[in-house]
């Protein structure tokens, strides 16, 4: 069976995945809606971009775990939850969304650090799954949203900059992050974060 969903063909597989591959796809499922859910709340809360633009990167790159999750028959945690704003399945993106979410809502500066916090935390744990993972099209779907995630940091901390805020690493080294910084924008991650 093949199914054909935006633009790209997957077979219906019968491929044994790795349990590490099946709890990356469900994880960054959920860490996508928590970037979006996040996102939006800012959006709400404070207006203007790159939160207006990158929220919908966002919703993109959750129909891409959603790809992955139907192509293997996994589990959906967003379908678990209704996909209800702010909802998560996961206990620790439950915790991020409430924690994110409550530090962006007390001012538009602290909501562009948040924003740059959690591509952090995406790029971290899209490197370590990718790592991790044997299939291609998952590596390849990870590898996506890695693009995205450096676009969309360097958007953060060029606002930041207009903002006469410098922004400093929390979770990747100094060298990766200057090393993602200091790189352009790639298109198909987010064609306008800005």
């Amino acid at each position: 069976m093949v199914i054909l969903q935006s633009g790209f063909i997957f077979s219906q597989q019968t491929i044994s995945l790795t349990q590490q591959e099946r709890d990356a796809i469900v994880y960054m499922r959920e860490e996508e809606k928590l970037a979006r859910d996040v996102y939006d709340s800012m959006f709400v809360k404070w207006g203007g971009n790159p939160f207006g633009n990158i929220r919908y990167s966002e919703q993109v790159h959750m129909d891409r775990m959603k790809t992955l999750i139907t192509t293997y028959q996994l589990q959906d945690p967003v379908n678990q939850t209704g996909d209800v704003h702010g909802k998560f399945v996961s206990r620790l993106m439950q915790q991020y969304y409430n924690d994110l979410a409550a530090t962006g809502s007390q001012s538009f500066t602290a909501a562009l650090k948040v924003g740059a916090k959690i591509e952090e935390l995406d790029i971290a744990d899209l490197e370590a799954r990718i790592q991790q993972a044997q299939q291609q099209d998952i590596i390849n779907s990870f590898g996506f949203l890695k693009m995205a995630s450096h676009n969309h940091l360097r958007a953060f901390v060029r606002r930041l900059k207009m903002e006469g805020v410098s922004y400093e690493p929390v979770i990747l080294s100094k060298a990766a992050f200057n090393k993602i910084i200091d790189s352009e924008n790639r298109k198909g991650g987010c064609g306008k974060c800005n």
